[in-house]
């Protein structure tokens, strides 16, 4: 967009109205509507300007916001962030907001010190503007699209047979509640790790500033994975939303490779296809990673990585925002170790240690 993207901010706290306002309105690129204190008054405010973006709370009392949010995609799509304090929760309003259309969450800015309120403004900016470039279209008569396996991305082939690298490869799924999973993960490991490729769900303008988000908390490198790049001791490369990602064996060192293709277990990138990829390309010299997600994605992956010989690990129930995907990883027999989210970041230390000649 080349005028500045509007922005309406519906909450009914006015503490929190007046905290999001002074940190969207320090960004040149966001242009602030005057907020609304709920939705009815956002639907007045929407009869004379429509916004380009708007962040919705959750739970306010004349009506809800998943309720508005529903009523909103399917009479007049506009890209919306939700804003909770119960993100962390995994609340189940906010996998309600995920199915009615939101593209994105925040969590409500602490007001406590000045510290916290600068570290909040940054990423809450970038998913605002972000999501004013996701395209939305009406949820009336959306249809389900087809629940396609990894067949329809990359052909099932025999595990590979070829001698151990002298690193191993560390593949890491993740969905819902993963953004923060992944912050805790990758701030534990040292700067020399071996390498790392992750796919989060995440929607497609919104991996390059959450890959930029991690390299800053991490101590290794993080970055948005391209097309041909190596898989290095110390970077982890995150898929780009809008593309699968796989690995590629080069002689003794894996490149990564991007592709369209359909979704795989409804997303794009898929767990399973990057699961899939290691097995057949890195087999016994893999390790499979997968924490918190709501579905399945990644548990026929997990299972073909293990068949493969190499080390899997789930996140445990008590530590998952959702406990979707790493149950149905172990309910598939693909899991070797069920761990809570602190321990799994020194078990993949010590695993990479044992697997080093």
């Amino acid at each position: 967009m080349n005028h500045p993207v509007s922005v309406l901010i519906v909450d009914d706290s006015a503490v929190v109205r007046n905290a999001l306002s002074e940190i969207l309105d320090s960004d040149p690129r966001l242009c602030l509507l005057p907020p609304a204190a709920d939705p009815f008054i956002a639907a007045e405010r929407m009869k004379h300007q429509v916004p380009d973006v708007i962040v919705l709370d959750v739970e306010m009392p004349r009506m809800d916001g998943i309720t508005f949010l529903r009523r909103l995609m399917a009479q007049h799509p506009i890209p919306v962030v939700m804003c909770s304090g119960a993100i962390e929760q995994g609340s189940r309003l906010l996998l309600d907001a995920l199915d009615a259309g939101a593209v994105e969450f925040i969590s409500k800015p602490r007001i406590g010190t000045r510290q916290s309120f600068e570290e909040a403004r940054e990423l809450i900016c970038d998913t605002v503007y972000a999501a004013s470039q996701v395209p939305v279209r009406s949820r009336r008569s959306a249809p389900i699209p087809p629940k396609l396996s990894a067949d329809a991305v990359l052909a099932k082939t025999r595990p590979s047979r070829a001698a151990s690298l002298a690193d191993p490869i560390f593949v890491i799924g993740a969905s819902t509640g993963g953004t923060d999973a992944l912050v805790r993960l990758l701030q534990e490991l040292p700067a020399d790790m071996p390498g790392i490729v992750i796919v989060q769900h995440m929607p497609e303008f919104f991996t390059a500033s959450f890959a930029e988000r991690l390299d800053r908390i991490a101590r290794l490198t993080v970055k948005e994975a391209a097309a041909g790049d190596e898989v290095r001791i110390g970077q982890a490369l995150l898929a780009r939303g809008n593309h699968h990602l796989i690995l590629r064996r080069h002689h003794n060192r894996f490149l990564v490779d991007l592709l369209d293709g359909p979704p795989v277990s409804r997303h794009r990138p898929a767990v399973d296809v990057l699961f899939r990829s290691a097995a057949q390309q890195a087999g016994r010299s893999a390790i499979g990673v997968i924490l918190t997600g709501m579905g399945d994605d990644g548990a026929a992956g997990m299972l073909e990585l293990k068949q493969a010989g190499a080390a899997t690990i789930a996140q445990d129930r008590e530590s998952s925002v959702v406990f979707g995907m790493p149950n149905e990883a172990i309910k598939r027999g693909g899991v070797d170790h069920i761990l809570p989210l602190h321990k799994i970041a020194p078990a993949l230390i010590q695993i990479a240690k044992e697997k080093r000649p």
